[in-house]
């Protein structure tokens, strides 16, 4: 059967050779020819390229090929890097420009930019100062004195004087001319002050007169307010009479030195002996309590009476342990209270030594007043006070005050109202000094 089929001969199919352009009218191929020509040469308006796909597009003119996209990003701000702060928060100084003119403001108002110099301006008037300075333009040769004290009794307080008492006192003496008061908070064995050391030591708190305990804070702001200074007074020193509080305790424990001090006619005097350790201790222990609980006291000043009278019996010379007490003293204070004075009102270098053992030169105070309480030798007393820082009367002697207060070489000047009458003393003083301009 296949062999069969394998022997049948198909008929020939007549085939057309070639591609059949003959058939093609020449009139049409003349049309086409001119559409190529036409469109080559205008292949710039045409943009036929874009049509195209990449693999042909590429053989076009240059000028035809599909441009590459445009990938500039839209502005936006920079990028901080990867440690850095945002920069919206990178805090920056804020630029110097030129300040606008406005009236001079009374406080500057705050703002961010860093803290700058306050322009020097003409300070305004201020009625009275916080604390006490020397006058920056003296008018007068009183006002040029660096100290116008004047001497206060610690019983000036007692009687309970009240607040207004004690300020009003204060304003008194700034109105005749005073600028310092050195005022009693120690004498014959006793505090003016509530004292822990005396309670300690004693029994019993101060002295028992009878007094606020705010006297003093009082005073010194009053003073401070006013322009003024407070030195602290220790009156009597290292004496005590038969009147003190611990005269019997003293006695008992032979606190004293053998005999009786009569340096002035008519006081009878017994003097503490800072040889003995527990004496010492406890002057020491005092001044370095009330340094510490009155902080904003200028000084703290004693006088001839700390000192050993040449008359005493046993001629025995103290001068060496008095001046170990004195700076031992001297140091505690200083270490609590770098800032306080520590002042002198005393006999002349000379006489101090010779007949007081009390060689003060050797001290270390920081101020020393030569007391001219005897009139007789004032030209003598004066030839040493021009050396220290000032000299220190009484209110017998306010003759001698235009003398002092036209020698440039007093320093300060101390009153000592001797018959215990401190508001008629310092009205003699705005008297003479008015009179003296």
């Amino acid at each position: 059967m296949l062999g069969a089929i394998a022997n049948i001969t198909m008929p020939n199919k007549k085939e057309n050779p070639g591609c059949g352009c003959a058939n093609i009218p020449i009139s049409f191929l003349i049309v086409l020819l001119g559409l190529g020509y036409w469109g080559f040469t205008n292949l710039d308006r045409l943009n036929i390229g874009k049509l195209l796909p990449e693999s042909i597009s590429k053989f076009l003119p240059i000028n035809q090929q599909q441009p590459a996209p445009n990938f500039t990003p839209a502005p936006q701000p920079p990028v901080a890097a990867a440690n850095d702060a945002p920069p919206q928060v990178i805090p920056t100084k804020t630029p110097t420009t030129k300040p606008q003119t406005s009236p001079s403001p009374v406080t500057p108002a705050p703002s961010a930019s860093p803290k700058t110099e306050t322009p020097k301006t003409k300070p305004q008037a201020l009625p009275l100062p916080v604390t006490p300075s020397p006058s920056a333009s003296p008018q007068t040769p009183w006002e040029q004195k660096q100290i116008r004290g004047i001497y206060l009794s610690r019983y000036q307080v007692t009687n309970n004087a009240s607040e207004q008492t004690i300020r009003e006192r204060v304003r008194y003496y700034r109105q005749q001319g005073i600028n310092t008061i050195i005022h009693g908070v120690w004498g014959n064995g006793c505090t003016m002050y509530h004292s822990e050391v005396m309670q300690q030591t004693f029994g019993f708190k101060s002295c028992p007169n009878q007094f606020q305990e705010q006297w003093l804070d009082w005073l010194i702001d009053e003073a401070h307010k006013q322009g003024m200074q407070v030195h602290a007074y220790f009156e009597k020193g290292i004496k005590i009479d038969k009147n003190s509080p611990i005269f019997d305790l003293a006695i008992a424990k032979k606190w004293v030195v053998p005999g009786v001090d009569r340096t002035y006619p008519g006081i009878e005097h017994y003097v503490l002996d800072v040889e003995i350790p527990e004496v010492a201790a406890l002057f020491r222990k005092i001044s370095v309590e009330f340094v510490k609980k009155y902080p904003k006291i200028g000084a703290v000043q004693w006088d001839d009476y700390l000192g050993y009278h040449a008359e005493l019996p046993g001629k025995v010379d103290r001068t060496t342990h008095l001046t170990n007490f004195v700076r031992q003293m001297r140091a505690d204070i200083k270490k609590v209270n770098p800032s306080v004075s520590f002042d002198l009102c005393h006999h002349n270098p000379y006489w101090g030594k010779r007949y007081f053992a009390a060689d003060w030169a050797n001290w270390g105070v920081d101020r020393a007043f030569i007391q001219i309480y005897n009139d007789a030798n004032f030209k003598q007393e004066l030839e040493y006070a021009v050396n220290y820082q000032g000299v220190a009367i009484s209110d017998q002697q306010l003759n001698r005050l235009p003398e002092l207060i036209a020698n440039p070489k007093i320093q300060s000047i101390l009153v000592f109202p001797s018959d215990g009458k401190p508001e008629q003393t310092a009205a003699a003083v705005k008297k003479l000094i008015s009179s003296t301009k």
